[in-house]
Parts: C-alpha cells; sequence; structure tokens
C-alpha cells in the first residue's frame, strides 16, 4: 500500500509539472490579445464604489466580444493605483471601442447610498486594431463629474487610450510564464507602457544595456528571443537544441558571452551575442536552475536544483572547474558586498550556505527556514533581502550574522527581485498578486504595485544595479 502512495504521488507531481508547461488561455494563429487598464480613479471619487458585470471589445461591424474581467469591483478609496481591468483573445482587425456593464453603484455620504446603473452598456470609443499574435494595451480614464450627474444616478463616463511609450532608459521588462507574454513597465512612473506576446513560456532574462537589448529565455521553444528596448518588439530568436528548455540566462560583464542555463539537457551553452551562435556547451548537474557571474566575469555559478550541487564555470577556458556540494536544492546564488563570499539559497533546506569564492570551500551556514524563494544583494549598503513562500513580506538581513533585522510589507511571496540603481528602488517579483511590487531601499515603503501576468518570474529594468 505504501508503495502505491508513493507512485501516485510522483505520477501527480509529474502531472502538476507538465500542467505548469501549458498556457491558461492560448490564443489562435489569427488572434491577438487586448490588455485594459485602468488608473487611477481621481481624489473625488473616493466615496464611490461600483461592481463591473462585463467588459467587452466590439468590432467596426458590431459583434461583441467578452474579455475576462480581472478585477470587478472599483473601490475609489481603496486602490490608488492603476490595474488590469481585464484581458482576452481577440481577432484580428479593427475595433471600434469597448462596451461596459455596470452592476451596480454605491455612493458614501453620511450613509451608503445605492444609485441607479444604466440597464444597458455604456460604450467607450476607440478605434484600435488587433494583429495576429500581438498584444494592444488600452488605457482607460474615470470621469467623476460626469459618471454622477446628481445623487441618485450612476452613468460611467470612461475615455481610452493608448499608453505613452518611455524613454529607453526607463523602460522595465516583467516576464509572465503562463500568460506567454512580458509586461513593460516605466519604472519611474510604476505604469504599463506595453505587452510583448511570446510564445515559450517566458521565464529568465538579461540586458545589455550598452546596446539595448534584452534576450528572454523561452523555455517551452528552446529558444532565446531578443528584444530592442527602443522599439519594444522581439527583432531575433537564437534556437538552442531540442529539448534544452533554457530556463535562466546571464551576460557576462564585458557583453561578449551569452550562457544560457539548460535545464532540460543539464548544460550551459556559450552563446555569441551578435552572431547569435552557438560557441560552447559545457554539462552541469541535473536541473540546473540559475546562474550567477562573478564581478570578474572568469566564474560563473550554475545552481543544480536535483543535483544538489553548484557547477563552477571558468568562462575563458569554457570549461567545468569544480563542483560543489550544497544543501538540498539550491536555486540562487549572490556575492556579498565585496564579492568574495557567496551566499545559496534552498528549496528544501533552513539553511543559507556562505562560500568563499576563492578556495571554493564552506566558510558560514545560516538557519533561516524553509522556502526561500528570492534573494538579492543590495552592493552599497551590503544587506540582502530574503523572500520566502506564502509570507507577506520581504525579510532584510544582516551580511553578518545573517539575521533578519527589517522587513518590507509586500502582500505575497517573492520570487524574484532586482534592484534599479538609478532610482535606489527594489523591483520584487509577486506570483500571489500577479504583480511587480516596488518600494525604495531607503525608506522600505512600497511606491507602486503594478499589475501583470500570469504566474511572473522575472524583472529587469534599464538602470539595474548588478555590482
Amino acid at each position: 500500500m505504501k508503495k502505491i502512495i508513493i507512485i501516485l504521488f510522483v505520477w501527480i507531481a509529474c502531472v502538476g509539472c507538465q500542467a505548469s508547461l501549458l498556457q491558461l488561455n492560448p490564443m489562435g494563429e489569427d488572434e491577438g490579445e487586448l490588455f485594459v487598464y485602468l488608473n487611477p480613479l481621481p481624489q473625488e471619487a473616493s466615496r464611490l464604489t461600483f461592481m463591473i458585470d462585463a467588459l467587452e471589445a466590439v468590432s467596426t461591424e458590431g459583434e461583441r466580444h467578452p474579455l475576462t474581467l480581472r478585477v470587478n469591483k472599483i473601490e475609489g478609496a481603496r486602490e490608488n493605483r492603476q490595474q488590469l481591468l481585464a484581458s482576452g483573445a481577440l481577432p484580428h482587425g479593427p475595433f471600434s471601442g469597448l462596451s461596459i456593464k455596470v452592476k451596480s453603484a454605491l455612493l458614501k455620504e453620511k450613509d451608503e447610498k445605492s444609485l441607479d446603473v444604466p440597464s444597458v452598456p455604456v460604450s467607450i470609443d476607440f478605434s484600435f486594431t488587433i494583429g495576429k499574435k500581438r498584444g494592444v494595451l488600452l488605457i482607460l480614464d474615470f470621469n467623476y463629474k460626469k459618471s454622477i450627474q446628481d445623487s441618485l444616478s450612476f452613468y460611467p463616463s470612461l475615455s481610452a487610450s493608448l499608453p505613452p511609450k518611455p524613454l529607453a532608459n526607463l523602460t522595465g521588462f516583467v516576464t509572465n510564464y503562463h500568460s506567454d507574454n512580458i509586461t513593460m513597465f516605466d519604472r519611474k512612473t510604476g505604469r504599463v507602457s506595453g505587452i510583448i506576446e511570446l510564445d515559450g513560456s517566458p521565464a529568465g532574462m538579461t540586458i545589455n544595456q550598452v546596446l539595448q537589448k534584452v534576450y528572454v529565455t523561452l523555455p517551452s521553444n528552446d529558444e532565446i528571443a531578443v528584444i530592442d528596448i527602443t522599439a519594444g518588439e522581439v527583432t531575433n530568436r537564437i534556437r538552442v537544441n531540442g529539448g534544452d528548455q533554457p530556463w535562466e540566462i546571464a551576460l557576462t560583464p564585458d557583453r561578449k558571452e551569452l550562457i544560457s542555463v539548460n535545464r532540460g539537457s543539464n548544460t550551459v551553452s556559450f552563446l555569441d551575442p551578435f552572431s547569435y551562435l552557438e560557441t560552447e556547451r559545457i554539462g552541469v548537474g541535473k536541473a540546473p536552475q540559475s546562474i550567477l557571474i562573478d564581478r570578474s566575469g572568469k566564474k560563473a555559478f550554475v545552481f543544480n536544483t536535483l543535483s544538489n550541487t553548484a557547477s563552477v564555470i571558468d568562462i575563458p577556458d569554457r570549461r567545468l572547474l569544480a563542483t560543489i556540494t550544497t544543501e538540498s536544492a539550491p536555486i540562487r546564488g549572490q556575492f556579498n558586498s565585496r564579492g568574495d563570499k557567496l551566499y545559496i539559497i534552498h528549496e528544501l533546506s533552513s539553511y543559507v550556505l556562505v562560500l568563499d569564492v576563492e578556495t571554493l570551500s564552506t566558510v558560514a551556514r545560516y538557519y533561516v527556514g524553509m522556502g526561500m524563494t528570492s534573494l538579492q544583494a543590495d552592493q552599497n549598503s551590503g544587506l540582502f533581502y530574503l523572500g520566502r513562500k506564502n509570507e507577506t513580506y520581504l525579510g532584510i538581513y544582516d551580511p553578518f550574522s545573517f539575521t533578519m533585522i527589517d522587513s518590507i510589507r509586500t502582500g505575497g511571496g517573492i520570487t524574484y527581485s532586482t534592484i534599479d540603481g538609478t532610482e535606489n528602488n527594489l523591483l520584487m517579483v509577486c506570483p500571489d498578486r500577479r504583480a511587480l511590487v516596488i518600494a525604495n531601499l531607503t525608506s522600505r515603503k512600497i511606491l507602486s504595485v503594478i499589475d501583470v501576468g500570469e504566474d511572473p518570474y522575472w524583472v529587469i529594468v534599464m538602470g539595474e544595479r548588478r555590482f
């Protein structure tokens, strides 16, 4: 009986792994996708709450296409941020606008008062075109004065527009693994600026800030997409071997080598960022999860989740230098501010392991508890930011004793984070909220929350602080 239970457990786990590779709402070949965001309501709407029954896209021929609502309750007093209202796949072609059907509305004065709402959908006129396999982003603005002309009725007045395009040096990107797309955002305003559709379950990214290019792994397609930041479009695709499943990717400090971690084939690939050809391939441990390159650009550390090891690669000689035994299921590492110690977190261990980068020997082992998912080092302050599953905060740790000295309230578990060196902000991927959470490193206060897609995995920005 015990053997049967074990086999059943393994089977369920395998089914779960296969399911995780599926896109939730795949587009057809002749379809694109529409994303509708609602800007924060004006201050005067703080007493208003209304429920949305339906949001539809209306073609120029009058055909109505229901969108999937992400939010149906709009509360003027609660959400002082941009929200993803709805999205959906649409046939390619021209559209004349949207229509919104409101279910109910309440206005709080001395008491809450129910307002009369229209019995039919209200039109939002704005022409746009859906392209094949393209994402279109519309921004809605709410006019309070036109929506409430007296204290008895509510007639939603909304205007649509395309988002302003941010300067290249203000652009950030979030990969949405299960949505098969990337959310572009303005790191200064904390608002979305575009959607890039990418079949293949986009996961890890790296950035060439000089050439203004982003490289994105597509594990389901065995490809790496190249995005031109200025254009906001995919300009090339690098094909690796079938079954490689490139998971994460790194660019050497001299920007002459791309190194891809291939989870499916237990290898890493050296790729030329100009010719887009593979120049070398090295075997590592089982299920490599991530890669970290030291500031000299001479060593790369690959964390092998199923081998409980870290592979050390000599980058100039393109060879495996050493294999280090770690705790159970290593997933990520970060260097301290001096670059001479490597801190490793693990999925199935309660300990953070610290290695001497030169000797590759273990020098410390800190207990922090199970469920570690992300680690980011601030090279300016020396502090570490540690995220865990099922937590509503991100822990801030002292590098010497590795004890938690403070925290940032995030509202959900953080699976990856990076630092915007220009603004001195911490950008945190929060799958629980399907959001990117941005906090200031000095005040440790949340500055903005950006709604993104399903199962967000990675964030990267121009001005990212690496060392």
